[in-house]
């Protein structure tokens, strides 16, 4: 009988969504979840997605309008070739050449993300656009006046009525399209991935930097995500200038001191400069300062002794790295600016 009862609810519920769907007349999108990776951790019940909704939140994305002065986009920012990150600068830039005071984040498999920005100062992706949007050296805009600017144009409107029945433009209506579009970037294609479904083959380089990688970086860059989603110290002095003691901002916890984000390895090659900071310009500054690094108060048991790689081993590591690359991703024109 419980069973019976729960394939009523789920027939009733799927009906239900059927029904909802073909009201709005929208065509739905489904996130598919690669073979031996977690559930997303996002609800996708709470905000389903489709091809409407995703659309918008492309253009949304691309468009600098919801800026203060229509100057900065999300993809100012976070551009697609590069991970949908910056790299022409260590910090962020916004509006009237203002400089932010951390590095930009890849946008790369947030479905399976709990928290966001390097310090988690947002536990949700529908929240965590209102960070760069409201930042005064961002976009230093306010989500009501970027919905009364959308109201007023010709295409938002229609399509926000074609992504949510409504042609009432809403903040919420308005993140949670964002929210669509940047749940569809998924990176599950590069030669990483491909070697783990038996159809390619590490060289010996990348099999060795395998190893080492498996030895020495994978309890925080876990696999398959290539983050644990934790925040850790690891060993970066604070910088006199930023003068960011990280998580510790947003719990007010001593132990949270120089705790930032551990950020997904995937297309590294391609999202420098790296840290919170941007201190470090390649791959091989990174590397360096994990071989030689000391051991101070607050890092991680695993981050206590270094690694003492040898010039080899610190190359192969580096060649393993690359393999996370996913061109497919980065090129893929679903993602690109919409024409």
């Amino acid at each position: 009988m419980k069973m019976l009862a729960r394939n009523i609810v789920l027939v009733s519920f799927t009906l239900l969504i059927c029904a909802a769907f073909a009201y709005k007349k929208t065509t739905p999108l489904y996130l598919e979840v690669p073979k031996d990776w977690p559930e997303p951790a996002y609800d996708f019940s709470k905000n389903p997605l489709t091809e409407e909704g995703f659309q918008l939140g492309r253009h949304l994305f691309y468009d600098p309008i919801i800026s203060r002065d229509s100057t900065i986009s999300c993809a100012s920012c976070h551009m697609q070739a590069t991970g949908f990150t910056h790299v022409d600068h260590e910090l962020s830039h916004g509006i009237e050449g203002k400089i932010g005071t951390r590095n930009s984040l890849a946008l790369i498999n947030l479905a399976w993300t709990k928290d966001f920005l390097w310090d988690g100062g947002a536990n949700h992706l529908e929240v965590q656009p209102l960070n760069p949007i409201t930042n005064p050296v961002e976009m230093d805009e306010t989500l009501e006046h970027v919905v009364a600017k959308l109201q007023k144009t010709e295409k938002y409107p229609r399509m926000f009525e074609a992504a949510f029945g409504t042609s009432k433009i809403t903040g919420q209506l308005t993140l949670k399209a964002l929210t669509q579009f940047m749940l569809m970037l998924k990176s599950s294609n590069s030669k990483y991935d491909k070697v783990m479904r038996h159809q390619e083959s590490f060289n010996p380089s990348e099999q060795k930097g395998y190893a080492l990688f498996r030895k020495n970086c994978a309890s925080c860059h876990t696999e398959p995500l290539f983050s644990s989603g934790k925040f850790e110290n690891n060993g970066l002095a604070v910088d006199a200038t930023l003068n960011d003691f990280g998580r510790m901002k947003i719990t007010n916890r001593t132990e949270d001191s120089l705790r930032f984000k551990v950020p997904t390895l995937r297309n590294i090659q391609f999202t420098f400069p790296y840290m919170h900071d941007g201190r470090f310009k390649t791959l091989t500054e990174v590397v360096k300062h994990y071989n030689s690094i000391q051991k101070t108060k607050g890092i991680p048991k695993e981050l206590s002794e270094p690694m003492h790689l040898s010039d080899n081993d610190r190359t192969d590591l580096v060649a393993f790295m690359k393999t996370l690359t996913d061109t497919e991703f980065l090129y893929n024109p679903r993602f690109s600016y919409p024409k």
